[in-house]
Formats: structure tokens, sequence, C-alpha cells
């Protein structure tokens, strides 16, 4: 598949999010419609891996460069963010280790059963 057509596929999958997430009344970022929208067109089968392959890829290894506008726009901020610091750090650091321990978990459960012969 060609690179372009590649992003395009993923590029479409983020544009049906963004149209979910206006006409569907819920507090759900448009970013979680189109991954789960591409997620299931994954595992229907109607995209396979390979035709996104290389663009995901891509999108993998510059995602640190991608988090630059959000840490600059907190940074804007920052006078208001340092008042609510204390509390942001009481509740980031316990979820930062349960998602931790879960991702852990469900990666030694998926292991096992996949040692196991099962699907």
């Amino acid at each position: 598949m060609s690179l372009v057509f590649e992003f395009g596929v993923i590029a479409a999958a983020c544009f049906a999010g963004e149209l979910l997430h206006h006409w569907i009344p819920l507090p759900v970022p448009a970013g979680i419609y189109g991954l789960c929208l591409l997620l299931g067109l994954l595992l229907c089968g109607v995209v396979r891996e390979k035709h996104i392959a290389r663009a995901a890829g891509f999108l993998l290894r510059i995602m640190t460069l991608l988090f630059v506008p959000a840490a600059v726009g907190i940074l804007s901020v920052w006078g208001e963010v340092r008042r609510m610091l204390l509390p942001l750090a009481v509740a980031i650091v316990p979820v930062t280790i349960l998602v931790m321990a879960a991702t852990g978990c469900s990666v030694q459960w998926m292991k096992n059963r996949q040692g196991r012969g099962e699907k």
C-alpha cells in the first residue's frame, strides 16, 4: 500500500471520530471515537494491519514530538496549574500506578493464555 493511502485510512477514522463526537452528545473525546472505529475495522477485517502498518509505525516513532504542543499549552497557563499542583499529583500518581499494574497483569494473563494454546 502507498504511504498516502495508509495515512488516508487513519485520517478517515479520525475524521469519522470527529463526526461522531459532534453527533453523539456524550463527553467522549473525538480521538477515542476514532480509535474505537479503527479498532472495529481492524477486528472485522475491513482494514488489515498491512493496510496501515507503515503509517502507524511512523506515528508511533514520532509520538513524543506530538506531545510538545500540549506541554507548551500547560506552560502557558502555569500560574493556574501551579495552584492545583498538589491535587493533580495526588490524583495522577495513584492512577498511574494503577494503570501500570493493570497493564502488567493484562500482559501476563495474555502471555499465560497464549502459552496454553488458547485464543
